[in-house]
């Protein structure tokens, strides 16, 4: 018997993560602030559980429940996060706080609880959901987009740290998917800048968001997680879901100033469009 916990599972990539893991035999304990939300999912036989990544409290107890029923946590999925977008100058700091409190703190408070119980297994795996966005870059992004840097270096790190306990990280980087996530992030981004200095780029990019229809299903990236979660020797990144492998292959092979060009030019065209 192996245990997972993945968080943001109340919908998208951590609801079908969740799924998919309970088809392959893991007790799984989904997490989500929405309770309420998750009931289809207690229907299936998986085990959910309040927790706000933002609430020391709710986790720590959330971590607590797990190992008081089952005595071990073998997977953590750090799934929960969201998009706050808008002009630099205009999004308050108290805004770009709680980015990083969602998307980096909460993922970095369930792996100081959860790894003292893998330790002393000397066995577990943590998977971190990143982005592209963690390669890559857009105008009215920044503080999105330096979360997800973020993630990537501190999975980065962790990854040499905990590799003499037996215990593996591992970064997943989606591309668009088809989530409420670009939904979130366009109404942040026009209550934000919609109106002011920068509507004309906020017309474009919301142009450019508009395109995920044409992204994954959430379930391609669950699929990739319990591909993750199985695998003997699990490679240190896997990148998936419409456009990934295109736009992070053009990250590594062009210049800043080229990659500038593609991605303004491409927006410009969505907008057009």
């Amino acid at each position: 018997m192996k245990v997972a916990l993945v968080t943001g599972a109340s919908s998208g990539i951590g609801e079908s993560t969740a799924i998919e893991l309970h088809k392959a035999g893991y007790v799984v304990y989904a997490a989500a602030r929405r309770v309420q939300r998750m009931e289809g999912l207690a229907a299936q036989g998986i085990r959910v559980v309040e927790m706000d990544v933002t609430d020391d409290d709710s986790m720590v107890e959330g971590v607590k429940r797990i190992i008081a029923d089952t005595g071990r946590i073998d997977l953590l999925v750090n799934n929960a996060g969201y998009g706050s977008y808008g002009a630099f100058e205009d999004v308050p700091l108290s805004e770009g706080k709680y980015q990083f409190e969602v998307n980096v703190f909460g993922l970095a408070r369930l792996v100081q609880l959860v790894v003292p119980h893998m330790r002393e297994r000397r066995s577990g795996r943590i998977v971190n959901v990143s982005s592209i966005g963690g390669k890559i870059y857009e105008p009215l992004g920044g503080w999105y987009h330096s979360t997800k840097f973020a993630v990537e270096g501190l999975s980065d790190s962790l990854r040499l740290e905990l590799k003499p306990f037996g215990i593996d990280v591992v970064v997943i980087e989606p591309g668009a998917i088809k989530t409420e996530w670009a939904d979130i992030a366009l109404d942040n981004l026009r209550k934000t800048s919609g109106a002011g200095a920068y509507k004309e780029q906020v017309r474009q990019l919301s142009a450019f968001f508009g395109q995920a229809d044409r992204g994954s299903e959430p379930k391609v990236i669950a699929d990739v997680i319990v591909k993750a979660a199985r695998a003997r020797r699990p490679r240190t990144r896997y990148a998936a879901g419409f456009g990934a492998g295109p736009i992070l292959f053009a990250r590594r092979v062009l210049s800043d100033r080229a990659f500038d060009a593609l991605f303004l030019g491409a927006m410009r065209r969505a907008a057009k469009v």
